[in-house]
C-alpha cells in the first residue's frame, strides 16, 4: 500500500446519514484530514451535512469522487446494500477505504470487497467504533497484563429502540438480516477483539414488533428479526452470552459488558461508569474501583488510527478480515436459530480458502 502523497490525507466522504456525524467529527478531531467533497443521494442532504462540517464541495455522483486525483481515501457511509459495489470501485480507483459496518450483507459480499482491496493493494478498514473506546482499550491491556487471571465468561448487551429514520433497516434485501447484522456485529467485533475467534454459536431470534412507525409517520412491517440471544464458545475457552435487541424503549449506551475472570470482574459501560474493576491484584483493593480514563473527542482515536494507516505509518490492521468474521458469525447465528443446534463458525481463512 502506497502512503498518501502528503501528510494531509484528502478524503472523499460518501453518505449523509446518521453515522456521518461520527466519522466527520472524528476526522476533524484527529487532525490531518482534508474532507474535500461529500456525496449523497440528494443535493439537499449533501449540502446540509457539508455546511455543518465546512466541506467545500458536494455531489450526487459517488463515482465522480473516485475519479479525483486529490482524494487519497474514501469513507463509505452509505446504506448496506451499496457497500460491496462502492468498496470494489474505490479499490479499483486506488483509494484507501474506511467502510462502515457491516462490511457487506453477506459473507460473499465481504469476500468480494476484501479481494478487491487486496488485488488493488489498497488499505481497507472496516469501521468498528467500539473497539477504539477507552474502556475497551484499557480492558485489552488488563487482559494482556495477566493479573486478572484467565477469562471464564462474558456477558454483553447491545440494545436500542431501533432506527426510525429509514425503512431500509427493516428489510432483509437491503441489510441481509435484522438486529444481528445492524447492531449485533458491533458486539461480535468487541468480543472477537478482546477474546479471539468464536468457535461455535447457539442462538434464537424473533420479531417482537410486527409493525413499526417511522419518524415521518409511515407504518412498515419488517421482515427481519428485532431480537436475538446468542451463546458463543470461543476457540480459546471463554463462553459469552450476547443479547441483541431493537425493541427497548431506552436501550443501552452503545453496549454494556461484564468480563468475569478468575481473579477479577471487569464492567464496561455499566451503572458504575465507563469502566469499573473488582480486581484486587490490580487495584490492591477488595472494593469496586473506577479508574480514570482519557477522554478524547468521540471518534478521535479511531480516525487518527485510520489516517496513520493510510499514510503508511502503521501496517494493515486486519479489520477487513474482522469485518468478514463478524458477518460470518452473524450468518451462523441465523443458521443456529433455524436449526436449533450449536453451529460452528468458519474462520476468515477457511472462507477465503474455499471461495
Amino acid at each position: 500500500m502506497a502512503p498518501a502523497p502528503s501528510d494531509t490525507v484528502g478524503i472523499g466522504f460518501l453518505g449523509a446519514g446518521s453515522i456521518a456525524d461520527y466519522h466527520l467529527g472524528g476526522l476533524a478531531a484527529a487532525g490531518g484530514a482534508s474532507v474535500r467533497v461529500l456525496a449523497a443521494r440528494t443535493p439537499e442532504r449533501a449540502g446540509a451535512v457539508a455546511r455543518r462540517f465546512g466541506i467545500p464541495e458536494v455531489t450526487t455522483d459517488w463515482r465522480a469522487v473516485l475519479d479525483r486525483k486529490d482524494i487519497d481515501a474514501v469513507v463509505i457511509a452509505t446504506p448496506d446494500d451499496t457497500h460491496c459495489e462502492i468498496a470494489c470501485a474505490a479499490a479499483a480507483a486506488g483509494k484507501a477505504i474506511l467502510l462502515q459496518k457491516p462490511m457487506g450483507r453477506t459473507v460473499a459480499e465481504c469476500v468480494q470487497a476484501l479481494r478487491a482491496a487486496r488485488a488493488a493493494k489498497v488499505f481497507l478498514q472496516v469501521s468498528f467504533m467500539h473497539r477504539y473506546f477507552e474502556e475497551v482499550v484499557r480492558t485489552r491491556e488488563l487482559l494482556a497484563e495477566g493479573k486478572v487471571g484467565p477469562v471464564l465468561s462474558v456477558r454483553i448487551r447491545n440494545a436500542t429502540p431501533g432506527p426510525d429514520w429509514g425503512d431500509w433497516f427493516f428489510f432483509k434485501a437491503k441489510v441481509g438480516g435484522g438486529v444481528v447484522m445492524q447492531l449485533g456485529v458491533h458486539g461480535i467485533d468487541v468480543l472477537r477483539h478482546c477474546f479471539g475467534d468464536i468457535a461455535s454459536v447457539a442462538a434464537t431470534t424473533a420479531t417482537r414488533k410486527a409493525e413499526r412507525v417511522l419518524a415521518d409517520g409511515r407504518v412498515i412491517r419488517p421482515d427481519n428479526e428485532d431480537t436475538a440471544l446468542a451463546i458463543y464458545h470461543f476457540a480459546k475457552g471463554p463462553i459469552a452470552a450476547h443479547e441483541i435487541d431493537f425493541t427497548e424503549i431506552a436501550g443501552t449506551d452503545r453496549f454494556t459488558m461484564e468480563v468475569h475472570c478468575a481473579g477479577a470482574t471487569i464492567a464496561l459501560r455499566s451503572v458504575r461508569g465507563a469502566l469499573a474493576l473488582y480486581a484486587p491484584a490490580v487495584t490492591g483493593s477488595k472494593e469496586w474501583t473506577v479508574p480514570e480514563l482519557p477522554q478524547p473527542p468521540m471518534g478521535a482515536r479511531h480516525h487518527a488510527d485510520f489516517l496513520d494507516r493510510v499514510r503508511g505509518r502503521l501496517p494493515d490492521d486486519g479489520t477487513a478480515e474482522d469485518g468478514l468474521a463478524t458477518v460470518a458469525a452473524a450468518e451462523t447465528i441465523y443458521k443456529a436459530a433455524a436449526s436449533g443446534r450449536v453451529e460452528r463458525v468458519p474462520t476468515p481463512a477457511e472462507i477465503l480458502g474455499r471461495s
